[in-house]
């Protein structure tokens, strides 16, 4: 049998003598602590939210079922390896054993959270990285050439609305105690519980702490097994494409025009919202867009659909891992999403690898929608990787770094979040914890320059004055930040209005998951960067919509912090207290806003860390709204940029009776 102890911040520490009563453990633990999150995140695997949500569940669904989650979750599923398939096993025995229906959501609703399949956890996993890779941003950049052509590029901020995150890691010749360091933050949609759970996994075999997904065995990501420590961000890997169906009815069914010609597609009806839903696969993959009906669909071919594979088979060797090149090995499995590895253990090793599968195709595959010829021909076999010297440093922040992220992807992070933490540990040794930590916590935008050089042009006034006076840091009680953060606006809800965008008002699919990805005064304010850099973008005279702006600026907050506040979804609706925070996008302090649109942060750091060699308990982690129930929020920490504790001393934890 297993133990569940607490620390002062609820997190819960799992004990257990074999991994399966570890694993049932942590499924148990998972369904106490979040029993209405797993039961919307078995939904949103299953596409059955609108049950309980109503029509606004409508549009997840239909793409749920299209793309066909739940089924590729049970072909990978059947492929697991006997030890991975029982450790899945006992998680979901355990998420079984312990679901209940005493939570706020579940009572107003009415349910009972339903009984979790064998494959569920894939079909949760598979669900939440749908839409983290490349698929949207395709179907943006399609209908932006369409309407563009070439120009743009213009519009590129280097994959803006893409999840990341930053890891650094330093040798340990570079620290105050001669073991490495490693720190690091996920970006994400910041969600209501959280979309991370912390947690500790100790065995026999084991004993790892890190932050899990939530109806996911194991800890995935980023964890702290003692001798080892390893986390990750995005790669900004293309391994999804998007094909243009042809598609017909027959008296023998359903066919897609294949590259040698007409050939059958596999179909079915499924009932939802009370209407029929016809779901067809071609041989590149499940039709989500379009119908047989109109002729035309779009497929979605991903890796994880080929190889019937979602990784798990690396979930057991990464919790046994023990040093840095365990690790890389353990991630020898690893499937989607594609990700950057930074790993280091106390024996000084710190190592750097590009992990996942990235398939051979097309340059045209890599740029767009694709026609059915369009075929892939392997796989990457030799993907990006090095080691870190004793006295040397990495950063990953979803950035291109150099020729080696040419063959994994086209469009990446802006650079100035990686060039900003290189600039923070360049030249520094004896670094510590709290070090890492003001490294979490730097708000500088390092493209405020640029803007300013613009403001500098155009007529005095107060906005003007308080742009100009600004140090470029986005800190929640700045004025300057505000005045910045209020012309942004005004001068990006200009530029979108400009006739030359209006037909991207028209997106390539008509779905309302999608829309964030094609809402035009969002694009154009992602990139704004990229047309104030080009001076005269589309013919518009950008110097006189900025003048405007500034008028159109006048009144704005006070601080920055009075609009720029913590603003997390809840399915349905739970509000949280607008908690004012620092940063903003392209900053290290990643808590994005989308300039135009909303000041307000619904996307940034998910949760934070510090990860060091020589001690677990010096370094610190945290997650907004607390680690079960929001009994004990960590969110005023994180606001603050601060640390919980680590605590590993069993004697200093509760245990629960």
């Amino acid at each position: 049998m297993a133990r569940i102890y607490r620390d002062a911040y609820g997190v819960p520490h799992v004990r257990a003598t074999t991994v399966a009563d570890l694993a049932e453990a942590q499924g148990r633990v998972t369904a106490h602590d979040r029993a209405w999150q797993l039961e919307h995140l078995r939904r949103r695997a299953t596409g059955t939210t609108a049950e309980v949500l109503g029509a606004a569940g409508l549009p997840w669904d239909r793409l749920a079922r299209q793309t066909e989650i739940a089924v590729t979750a049970r072909r990978a599923h059947a492929r697991l390896r006997p030890e991975t398939a029982a450790f899945v096993a006992a998680y979901v025995e355990g998420v079984n054993a312990g679901l209940h229906g005493d939570a706020p959501e579940l009572r107003q609703l009415g349910i009972e959270p339903a009984a979790w399949e064998p494959w569920t956890p894939l079909a949760v996993f598979l669900a939440q990285h749908l839409l983290f890779a490349s698929l949207p941003g395709k179907l943006w950049e399609s209908r932006a050439r369409q309407v563009l052509g070439e120009d743009a590029r213009l519009l590129s901020h280097e994959g803006p609305l893409t999840s990341g995150s930053n890891a650094w890691a330093v040798g340990g010749e570079r620290t105050a105690t001669g073991f490495p360091l490693i720190g690091g933050d996920p970006h994400r949609g910041l969600e209501n519980p959280n979309v991370y759970q912390q947690v500790r996994l100790s065995c026999d075999e084991f004993d790892v702490l890190g932050f899990a997904f939530p109806g996911v065995p194991g800890i995935q990501h980023f964890a702290h097994a003692g001798d080892v420590a390893w986390a990750i961000t995005n790669a900004m890997a293309d391994y999804q494409d998007v094909y243009d169906e042809r598609l017909r009815r027959t008296d023998h069914g359903v066919e897609a025009l294949g590259p040698s010609g007409w050939e059958p597609a596999s179909v079915r009806v499924e009932t939802l919202g009370g209407e029929e839903l016809e779901i067809v696969v071609t041989a590149r993959g499940p039709v989500f867009s379009g119908s047989v009906d109109e002729g035309r669909g779009l497929s979605l071919r991903a890796a994880s659909v080929v190889l019937d594979d979602l990784g798990f088979d690396a979930f057991l060797p990464l919790l046994r891992a023990r040093t840095a090149a365990d690790v890389m090995r353990a991630l020898d499995d690893w499937v989607e999403p594609v990700n950057n590895v930074v790993a280091a253990d106390r024996g000084g090793a710190v190592r750097f690898r590009n992990a996942g599968r990235v398939p051979v195709r097309p340059e045209a595959n890599r740029r767009g929608v694709v026609g059915a010829d369009s075929a892939w021909t392997g796989w990457l076999d030799e993907l990006p990787a090095h080691d870190v010297a004793p006295d040397g440093q990495v950063v990953t922040a979803n950035e291109r770094r150099g020729p080696e992220s040419d063959p994994i992807g086209t469009s990446f992070a802006p650079p100035h979040r990686a060039a900003r933490i290189h600039a923070l540990l360049d030249d520094r040794s004896d670094l510590t914890t709290e070090d890492f930590r003001a490294i979490h916590d730097d708000a500088l935008l390092l493209p405020a320059p640029l803007f300013q050089d613009l403001v500098r042009e155009l007529a005095p006034g107060p906005v003007r004055t308080a742009i100009l006076a600004w140090d470029g840091r986005m800190d929640a009680g700045s004025p300057g930040a505000a005045a910045f953060a209020a012309w942004r606006s005004a001068l990006t809800r200009r530029l979108a209005a400009e006739p030359v965008f209006a037909p991207l008002a028209e997106p390539l699919v008509d779905s309302a998951v999608l829309a964030p990805w094609f809402d035009v005064t969002g694009r154009v304010g992602l990139a704004l960067e990229s047309l104030v850099d080009a001076g005269a973008p589309y013919g518009i005279d950008l110097k006189a919509l900025a003048q405007e702006a500034l008028d159109d600026a006048a009144g704005h907050a006070g601080s920055w912090g009075e609009t720029h506040v913590f603003n997390p979804v809840h399915a349905l609706g739970y509000a949280v207290e607008p908690v004012p925070i620092s940063g903003d996008i392209d900053c290290v302090r990643c808590t994005s806003s989308v300039p135009g649109t909303t000041d307000a942060c619904s996307r940034g750091s998910v949760a934070r860390y510090v990860w060091d060699l020589a001690d677990r308990e010096a370094g610190g982690w945290v997650v907004p709204l607390g680690a079960y129930g929001g009994s004990v929020d960590q969110l005023p920490l994180w606001a603050a940029g601060e640390l919980a504790p680590i605590v590993t001393d069993w004697d200093r934890l509760t245990e629960e009776p």
